[in-house]
């Protein structure tokens, strides 16, 4: 019979709905009954997508010994990591203070009061891997908690006071200011981590980290030292021919499991791919080669994202499941066999040497992970033809490929619509829109924001989820700032006020909500939440930025654009109470960088004034130099919206369109010429 979670929205909570498990959704019925009965807790968080989530519950939670001694000795709960990252981050803090890597499965064991005494990841069925197996470890933990209950209260106790210490690890530091050299220098450390052969951060498994990535390039800008530009370059150029790029329909997989960017982990975030589009669209702006594949990189990425991940209402989905039929990857990998079925014979060559499709395989079972691992001239040469013709051919294969791949059964995809990741793919396409002049993409970018607006934000809060007509659980820290870091990208795409109008009100909520004055930061959950063990701040970037990290983008974004210091202020407040942290830990606070950035460029804005023609010849100007800490902004004529009043102040009077380019509220001499925006953007700040 299905347990309580077929009730769920959550599609991971849904997938554990047949499981002879008895599990609960976390609630106060689970947690009350936890109280009744003295019975520990057996928490398991994990998310759709999750390959080895999808192990575990194979091998243990559809077994029914192992379901029967879970039920009998625990209350068992399981969370969606995607609606409560607050739980995540706390409990996932259980693992790192056993010495182990945190990630999913989580596996918790909690008393009944919330503190944890035990807990890992997967668990395997038997002793494997170096790891008990999950029945015999269910088994030692209830005889602990009949027999020995005051080693397990001894055991709780350490485990609440390391909490409590990494709740606020970052925060220990007196606030200091921060200088342009910190960047620089921060970049340079970053730097050395780099893999020189195949790009990327340190060896296998091996992450995209965009806003690491993307905080060299800007260090990069500032100093020119061409280190800074060759790690950025090698590592997008690796990543998008790597087989972590999906070769045959665009958008990246979660990571890599080998150093070289081959065999990835196939699960497609929608978190990832927003960042990686903001990034290679800043890579193309800033003229790092090869230009052609950051643009075919960011226009296959953006075309994904519109036919898988996007909801008819405009939302965007979460994820995409790494996992079809029961296989991971089978979706997207292919043997030698299948690619000569569905081709002719010159195509069918001309595939396997593209994308390096061999007898043997690059995976399992003979199959390869598509890579471009020869560029057209390669290819060129070895099929003995012009590259035209070349050209010509792989684009005729790889579409009728990608037409054979769409009969074949889909991954899974979790289409629940979560507030941040949506703020960070409006982020990204609108980014990308402004450098590419892709006006469909800004309109995606639309749609999604005005879904957000209109289905979970009312009331003056926001709410993390929304599935099958419904929003669900109050927003956390991280929806906050990546909501209010897209819209005001969304405004610089569109120059529509209510964009930023709502901007400003998002980023006000989230002072009000999560901003504790004592510590100079941020908590993950909104102030006064009951059901936390502990109250932990949003410090570090994880997968995906801090909610800290963007809300304080848009912080120096907000001043420049409204001319309001309080913004300003903020965000210097936060960015100096991190600053020896950031210096120390760059890793950790790549997309603060990011608004350290803005920041030490004075909240920089370009004010455009002006009827068109000649005001669209300017802002086409300013879309093209590669200037990521100015805020762009267009007045309209006549009455000037009210969030836009400060910044009007004191323009001069100026025939035809001028752009007034301003830092720390203050302008220079308006500039008239395309020519002249574009060369004074490109100029040192």
């Amino acid at each position: 019979m299905p347990n309580r979670l077929q009730h769920e929205t959550s599609p991971y909570l849904r997938q554990h709905s047949d499981n002879p498990v008895d599990w609960y959704p976390w609630g106060e019925e689970a947690l009350a009954r936890a109280k009744k009965e003295d019975k520990p807790i057996l928490l398991s968080v994990g998310y759709s997508a999750c390959h080895w989530c999808h192990v575990m519950a194979h091998e243990s939670f559809e077994d029914p010994e192992t379901a029967r001694r879970m039920n009998e000795w625990f209350v068992n709960i399981k969370v969606d990591r995607e609606e409560r990252p607050d739980l995540d981050q706390i409990y996932q803090g259980v693992v790192m203070l056993l010495g182990r890597g945190g990630g999913w499965p989580l596996t918790v064991f909690l008393q009944p009061d919330l503190r944890p005494f035990f807990g890992g990841t997967y668990f395997p069925k038997t002793d494997r891997y170096g790891m008990p197996g999950f029945g015999r470890l269910l088994e030692a933990l209830h005889r602990s908690w009949e027999g020995q209950r005051k080693e397990v209260e001894a055991q709780a106790r350490e485990f609440q006071h390391g909490l409590e210490h990494i709740a606020v690890h970052g925060l220990d530091a007196p606030p200091s200011a921060l200088a342009a050299e910190d960047l620089v220098r921060a970049a340079e450390r970053l730097e050395r981590e780099v893999d020189r052969v195949h790009g990327g951060f340190g060896t296998a498994p091996k992450f995209p980290n965009p806003s690491n990535v993307q905080m060299v390039l800007r260090a990069w800008r500032r100093s020119r030292k061409e280190p800074l530009r060759l790690a950025v370059a090698l590592t997008l150029e690796r990543m998008a021919r790597g087989g972590v790029y999906d070769q045959l329909g665009g958008g990246f997989h979660r990571y890599s499991v080998d150093e070289r960017w081959l065999v990835p982990h196939f699960e497609k975030m929608l978190y990832d791919n927003a960042q990686l589009l903001a990034l290679y669209s800043e890579a193309w702006l800033a003229g790092l080669e090869p230009r052609a594949l950051w643009k075919k990189t960011v226009e296959e990425t953006a075309e994904y994202v519109r036919r898988e991940m996007t909801s008819p209402e405009g939302g965007f989905y979460a994820a995409q499941d790494a996992d079809s039929e029961g296989e991971e990857g089978k979706f997207f990998v292919w043997t030698e066999q299948e690619v000569g079925a569905r081709l002719p014979e010159e195509q069918a060559r001309l595939i396997a040497l593209a994308f390096n499709v061999t007898k043997e395989g690059t995976f399992e079972h003979g199959a390869s992970v598509l890579e471009a691992k020869k560029d057209l001239k390669e290819l060129a040469a070895r099929m003995g033809k012009g590259e035209a013709e070349v050209q010509r051919t792989l684009d005729e294969a790889r579409a009728a490929l990608f037409r054979a791949r769409e009969e074949r059964v889909k991954p899974g995809r979790d289409d629940k619509v979560l507030a941040g990741w949506n703020g960070l793919m409006v982020r990204g396409l609108a980014v990308a829109g402004r450098a590419f002049g892709r006006a469909d993409w800004v309109e995606m970018a639309k749609r999604a924001a005005d879904f957000v607006l209109a289905k979970m934000w009312s009331g003056g809060r926001l709410l993390r989820s929304h599935q099958d007509g419904k929003g669900k659980i109050d927003a956390f820290i991280e929806d906050y700032g990546d909501v209010a870091s897209g819209l005001v990208a969304l405004y610089q795409a569109t120059f529509e006020p209510r964009y930023l109008e709502a901007a400003v009100a998002v980023a006000d909520k989230a002072l009000e909500l999560f901003w504790v004055e004592e510590r100079q930061a941020y908590l993950t959950a909104p102030r006064g939440q009951q059901d936390l063990v502990v109250g932990a701040f949003a410090v570090h970037d994880n997968a995906f930025p801090s909610g800290a990290s963007t809300l304080t983008e848009a912080q120096v974004a907000l001043a420049a654009l409204t001319g309001e210091a309080r913004f300003l202020d903020a965000a210097e407040k936060y960015l100096k109470r991190l600053r020896d942290e950031m210096v120390q830990q760059p890793f950790g606070f790549g997309h603060l960088w990011l608004a350290a950035d803005a920041y030490l460029d004075g909240a920089g804005s370009l004010v455009i004034t002006g009827e068109d023609p000649a005001a669209a010849e300017l802002v086409a100007a300013a879309n093209r130099a590669y200037a990521p800490t100015v805020a762009l902004s267009r007045l309209p004529r006549g009455e000037v919206p009210a969030v836009l009043q400060h910044a009007a102040e004191g323009r001069e009077t100026v025939a035809g369109a001028a752009a007034y380019l301003c830092r720390r509220f203050t302008c220079e001499r308006p500039l008239q010429s395309p020519a002249e925006v574009e060369s004074r953007l490109l100029a040192s700040p």
